[in-house]
């Protein structure tokens, strides 16, 4: 069984969703594929993971469950604050042993045999693109497809979040639910609307892996605004509102403004590094818009990937600062069997 899951883009609202504010995401086609296939020669479980390593890894069920409940009595122990969520997984390797158990015992199903678990994705790492949301979605789709479960989209959003948990600490719920849903959604203190998807072409540029973690950029937030009452929260807020009505009404000068104006209050808070800065103003002066879409960064030159709002190609701009060009579209559709 192959099972897909998109990536996603925050269009507006990063960063200002840690206080409760609105945020608009988009999934995208940049897709984690993850191939289910019995194993007729072993009764043992094995993942590859051939974009991280080309080694085969196999377990014993026992050796499964046993791994998933020291990840729990670690996850325990972070949540206490007595651990690290950074030492609560140590390899790839470990979200998807976590992930297959998780499902397994949480739906009651029974193996039947041998088990291989092959994972692929073209959604890059650590920039904002919500790769491990889609990568735990695809294996959770593919296996329940392959044990026959009837897809119920609560039970994966629920097993996904779980999962997500053991990597991010405390995930809000956007990654997962837009990679299973699919489409444009605004997102607010758990709660989703879906809006009509962008009409207006898309390119996200990769200007390298952030120096620091996304953690430690909104810790660094935090402090530089003083917190939820800060006023910055109301921009971010009302520009998010505003992205929201030129999606409805198909106005990309609009749409346009709206991510400008994300890029300042971004740029502000102190999370956009000088270079990546000086790129925006330089996509901002021949007509396009561009910010950073995930938690950018606040040490550094990188800041993970920019979505640009072009009508023409960034490819000369990008060349000249050395950043990847990549064009997106918006998935409608979501994690699914293919």
């Amino acid at each position: 069984m192959k099972a897909i899951a998109p990536g996603k883009l925050i269009l507006s609202g990063e960063h200002s969703v840690v206080y409760g504010r609105p945020a608009l995401a988009v999934a995208v086609n940049r897709n984690a594929e993850t191939l289910v296939t019995m194993d007729e020669a072993s009764d043992r479980i094995s993942f590859e993971l051939p974009d991280i390593g080309p080694a085969r890894e196999s377990f014993t069920l026992r050796a499964l469950r046993d791994f998933h409940d020291r990840v729990a009595r670690s996850y325990a122990e972070f949540l206490d604050g007595r651990l690290s969520i950074r030492d609560v997984l140590h390899k790839p390797v470990d979200l998807f042993q976590y992930a297959y158990i998780t499902l397994l015992d949480g739906l009651h199903l029974k193996m039947r045999g041998g088990v291989n678990v092959r994972m692929r994705s073209n959604i890059p790492i650590g920039c904002g693109m919500g790769s491990s949301a889609a990568s735990i979605i695809s294996v959770l789709r593919g296996l329940g497809h392959y044990y026959r479960v009837d897809f119920r989209p609560e039970w994966y959003a629920r097993y996904s979040l779980e999962v997500e948990n053991m990597q991010h600490g405390r995930a809000s719920g956007l990654d997962t639910f837009v990679s299973l849903h699919g489409g444009c959604v605004m997102y607010r203190q758990g709660e989703f609307g879906e809006l009509p998807l962008p009409r207006v072409p898309l390119y996200i540029v990769n200007t390298g892996h952030p120096a620091s973690s996304t953690g430690e950029a909104v810790s660094a937030v935090a402090r530089r605004t003083g917190g939820a009452s800060a006023p910055v929260w109301d921009g971010f807020e009302n520009t998010t509102l505003a992205m929201e009505k030129a999606l409805r009404a198909n106005d990309f000068p609009a749409f346009r403004r709206a991510m400008r104006e994300n890029h300042r209050l971004l740029d502000s808070i102190g999370v956009v590094p000088a270079r990546v800065a000086e790129f925006i103003a330089e996509a901002e002066a021949a007509g396009a818009s561009a910010k950073v879409c995930g938690a950018g960064a606040v040490s550094g030159d990188a800041a993970g990937m920019v979505v640009v709002a072009s009508e023409t190609s960034p490819a000369d701009l990008c060349a000249r600062y050395g950043y990847e060009l990549m064009t997106v579209r918006p998935d409608p559709l979501g994690a699914r069997i293919v």
